[in-house]
């Protein structure tokens, strides 16, 4: 067998280092559109600003007004990328561990115990906006998973079957919850209205420190977990065979994604189809391994949640259209896309 005939034969050298080159190839182009997209979210927006007034602004130069308009633009744009990174690696360990494509993090109860926080919140201690209302959001929504968790591990059966039958019974219990008080009381309806559908803008620069720590650790859980991931993909036996400890993957892995769920919406409410499209694109680009996925989801939630923030910004001028509204828009297209072409491969 020549050299040639090595290269060139399924499953060989050859591939292995062409899959590779690819995929650093699709890294590095993600890196560029996120920079593309940053770039965007300070340049783009109500009040139109050109490249050369933000580089005036960072050198000090440029008028007051012009300076007050974009460094308003700054902590919306780094909750965009924490935010969209929280939920596109959490969207992919949701759905790598469910193995269902349809999984997303409101899969865990995520979405409704925030709320269910923030409502209670509202109507009990007149929280209002601020980092009283993230705190909360986030303990609502940390609480909620680990309880979706609790119910998911007794009893028998499946036990992707009972976490998503556990999530959508505390779903529905803390929804009647929002209903019933927001119905009731109309001022706190009026608070929970604009967080709920979810949007970048009104935070500032506090919210992104508080909710940083939590999604760190849950990004550096999901990449030290990957490896492990693969493993339970080929199931459990022959994890268990490669040296792997199913029950603790799986474990260290919802927990890392209700860590990233919770923190993203705590930031900027429960913001939909990042978590659920963006894994669907990136198997598409780089495969079903996980040491590539989650890396390179990191890179893609940014940019969708930032350029759907933009879209919002400047379709409606003077006004806005929340980001959790856009991303539905832009989202669904995209998902519907990436399903097509994984088609064959289903």
């Amino acid at each position: 067998m020549t050299s040639t005939e090595i290269r060139t034969r399924p499953g060989g050298a050859g591939t292995e280092r062409a899959g590779t080159a690819r995929r650093v190839s699709v890294v590095v182009a993600a890196v560029a559109v996120l920079a593309l997209a940053v770039v965007a979210s300070v340049t783009l927006g109500s009040r139109p600003t050109s490249l050369g007034d933000v580089l005036d602004v960072l050198s000090g130069d440029a008028d007051p007004f012009v300076t007050t308009v974009v460094e308003s633009r700054y902590p919306r744009t780094v909750l965009g990328v924490l935010a969209g990174l929280c939920l596109a690696v959490g969207g992919t360990l949701m759905q790598g561990l469910t193995r269902n494509p349809l999984a997303d993090p409101g899969l865990l109860g995520i979405n409704a115990g925030a709320a269910a926080a923030l409502v209670a919140a509202t109507a009990l201690l007149g929280a209002q906006s601020g980092m009283g209302v993230v705190w909360w959001a986030l303990a609502g929504a940390l609480l909620a998973g680990v309880l979706v968790q609790g119910i998911g591990a007794a009893g028998g059966g499946s036990g992707v079957v009972r976490l998503v039958l556990a999530g959508a019974v505390v779903s529905a219990v803390l929804f009647a919850f929002i209903q019933a008080v927001t119905l009731s009381m109309p001022e706190v309806f009026d608070s929970y209205r604009y967080w709920v559908v979810g949007s970048l803008g009104g935070r500032d620069f506090a919210v992104f420190r508080a909710v940083l720590p939590f999604a760190v650790a849950g990004l550096v859980a999901a990449l030290l977990l990957s490896g492990g991931l693969n493993s339970l993909a080929l199931g459990d036996e022959a994890a268990i065979s490669l040296g792997a400890h199913p029950l603790l993957i799986r474990t260290g892995a919802l927990i890392a994604a209700t860590v990233l769920s919770a923190s993203a919406t705590a930031a900027v409410g429960p913001v939909a189809f990042v978590g659920l499209a963006v894994p669907h694109i990136v198997r598409a680009l780089v495969g079903v391994d996980f040491r590539w996925q989650i890396p390179v989801a990191a890179l893609a939630g940014p940019s969708l949640l930032l350029l759907a923030d933009v879209v919002g910004r400047v379709v409606m001028r003077p006004q806005e259209l929340m980001v959790g509204v856009v991303t539905a828009f832009v989202g669904a297209p995209v998902l519907l896309y990436a399903v097509r072409r994984m088609k064959g491969n289903a």
